[in-house]
């Protein structure tokens, strides 16, 4: 899985655009991802933006994003740490995309 470190993160979301590739921002309050991967959005080629674990992304980066998606919690559940989510929206996407 390529990662890309040592740009500007505009820089990369131009990249990926320039790819096709659509920007999704994983961070709370945004659209579920539930709904996004039954909306067949999870099946193109994505590029995933990954906050801070303690303060999210930041409003300038969540606004380079042409989505917000946000991981469904049930309970008394705030967030997940950032590991947790990663791995929750990256298993999504690929089980989007074999399917």
């Amino acid at each position: 899985m390529p990662v890309i470190v040592g740009v500007e993160l505009a820089d990369a979301v131009e990249w990926a655009h320039q790819r096709e590739m659509s920007v999704l921002a994983a961070d709370g309050g945004g659209h579920s991802l539930d709904a996004v991967a039954r909306s067949g959005r999870l099946k193109r080629p994505i590029a995933w933006l990954m906050g801070n674990e303690a303060w999210g992304l930041p409003e300038a980066d969540r606004a380079l994003a042409d989505e917000v998606v946000g991981v469904p919690m049930w309970g008394a559940v705030e967030s997940l740490n950032l590991s947790t989510a990663a791995a929750v929206v990256l298993y999504a996407t690929a089980s989007e995309q074999r399917a």
